[in-house]
This record gives C-alpha cells, sequence and structure tokens, in this order.
C-alpha cells in the first residue's frame, strides 16, 4: 500500500516537473513575425535591441514583450491655421507612416501604443506643419499653389516626425477649405473680372467701330473728290465744243479743224473728228 502511495506521488511530482518545464519552454520563446518588431521589457525595464522578425529567448515569468506593427499605417488628421492675409484656412490630411524599427525601443519608453503616437504626436505635429506652411502664403495662393502648400508641410512634417522615430512616407490634402467671408471676396472679385473684361470688350467694339466710320469717310471723300474732278474736266470739254459749234454756224469763223468728243470717264481714248476735211 505504501509503494502504490510512493509510486503516485512520484507520479504527481514529474506531472508538475512537466508542467512547469512546459510552461517555462512556451514562456521563455517569442516569435515576431516579418513586419513587426518587439521590445521586450524586465520587470517593467525596456531593454536596449529591438527584437525583429524570428525566434528569441526571453527570461521567463518576469518579462514581457510588446510587439509593434511596422507596415505602413494610415491616418487622417485634421488642422487649421491662419494664412499670411489673416484668413482661416482648414484642411484634412492623410497622413501615411510607419515606425523606425531601430528606434522602436524608444517609441516605447516614451509612447508607449500606437494609439498614443497618433493622438500625442502625429496629430499636433500636423497642425503645427499646417501652421508653417499656411502662414508663408496668402489664402489665395495657398488654393492655387496647392502643391507648393504641400511641399512646405511635407518638409516640416517630415522634419518634426523623424525625431520621434516616425517616417512618413506619403501626405495627401484630403480636404482644403476657407471661410465664407473670403468665399463671398472670391465670388465677388470674379464678378467684377468679369465686368471688366466685358467693359473692355465693348470699348474694343465701340473703337473698331469708330474706325470703321473714319474708312467709310475717308473712302466717301476720295470718291466725291474723283467726281469733282471728272465732273470738271467734262465742263470744259462741253464748253470747248459749244464754241467751236457756235462759231461754224455762224460762219462768221474758222472751222476748227479737231473736234474732241466723249469723255475721259467713256473713254481713256478721245473721239475726234477732222471738221477741215468734213468741209472739203
Amino acid at each position: 500500500m505504501k509503494n502504490l502511495q510512493l509510486d503516485s506521488w512520484q507520479n504527481i511530482l514529474i506531472g508538475a516537473i512537466l508542467a512547469i518545464m512546459v510552461l517555462f519552454s512556451l514562456n521563455s520563446f517569442i516569435i515576431i513575425n516579418p513586419g513587426q518588431a518587439g521590445v521586450i521589457s524586465i520587470l517593467g525595464k525596456a531593454r536596449d535591441g529591438a527584437l525583429l522578425e524570428g525566434i528569441h529567448i526571453k527570461p521567463p515569468f518576469v518579462s514581457v514583450v510588446d510587439v509593434y506593427d511596422l507596415t505602413v499605417q494610415k491616418f487622417e488628421v485634421p488642422a487649421e491655421s491662419s494664412t499670411k492675409d489673416l484668413q482661416t484656412l482648414t484642411a484634412r490630411f492623410a497622413i501615411n507612416f510607419r515606425l523606425d524599427p531601430i528606434q522602436v525601443v524608444e517609441v516605447r519608453r516614451k509612447q508607449g501604443t500606437l494609439e498614443n503616437i497618433v493622438a500625442k504626436i502625429i496629430a499636433p505635429q500636423t497642425q503645427e506643419s499646417f501652421k508653417i506652411a499656411a502662414a508663408r502664403r496668402t489664402v489665395e495662393e495657398a488654393i492655387t499653389k496647392r502643391s507648393e502648400l504641400k511641399e512646405d508641410f511635407d518638409a516640416a512634417l517630415g522634419q518634426r516626425l523623424d525625431k520621434y522615430g516616425i517616417i512618413v512616407l506619403d501626405t495627401s490634402v484630403v480636404d482644403l477649405t476657407f471661410s465664407p467671408e473670403f468665399a463671398k471676396a472670391v465670388e465677388e472679385k470674379q464678378i467684377a473680372e468679369q465686368r471688366a473684361q466685358r467693359a473692355v470688350y465693348i470699348a474694343r467694339e465701340a473703337e473698331q467701330e469708330a474706325q470703321a466710320e473714319i474708312n467709310r469717310a475717308k473712302g466717301k471723300s476720295e470718291a466725291q473728290r474723283l467726281l469733282a474732278e471728272t465732273l470738271k474736266a467734262q465742263g470744259g470739254q462741253l464748253v470747248l465744243q459749244k464754241e467751236s459749234i457756235e462759231a461754224w454756224k455762224s460762219g462768221g469763223a474758222q472751222m476748227p479743224k479737231v473736234l474732241v468728243i466723249g469723255s475721259e470717264s467713256n473713254s481713256s481714248v478721245p473721239f475726234l473728228f477732222n471738221l477741215g476735211n468734213m468741209q472739203n
């Protein structure tokens, strides 16, 4: 009977030892998957050197491993600022970033979780970076030169987040709005510009019409001058013809040798009669 009880206790002890060994072995290893990094803390203190992908040994029972996602993260962050001309400009940025695996231990020590990183670091630094970019230009320039605004914002944000172990991969402006007062001013400016363009068009049209009237008047004056010269030439020929005919009828004068009939307006060559030959 005593032997049976001894064997039973031995089996229990062996089982307990095996269980402890299994728990010890399970708690002594950690597997870090691709795209992750781990930070091991022993008795609440983070140890230097991030755990990268693979299997790692850790002290059992007294250590904890915090695993961070190193893949690209995306968060939308609102921001508001005043422009150089003191107009209110609001925006919403989509920030694509990832954690620097080399600095992930410092991230664990200073920021903790990913949620803390977004709330305590990325959001306020986005706001400050937008203030820097917006203050360099007027609200109209911020809208018409949106790409330059984004370049200034990216440069400021990248410099600010780099020291926190946050690598900015890309940003995009999801929304960019301005105050209702400026919207009304833009509308009024566009209306004024359209009216000014209309006034210029009307002035040019009137100028062209006036020039056309001048050209028509010049043409009419030239036509009248040519007509007067033609009538004058025709009148002189008719007088000579009349005097010659009257002298011939009275018989008191010598018959003209040549009589011109016709005008320059009808023919370029005068029509001539040799009246002396007709008399013979």
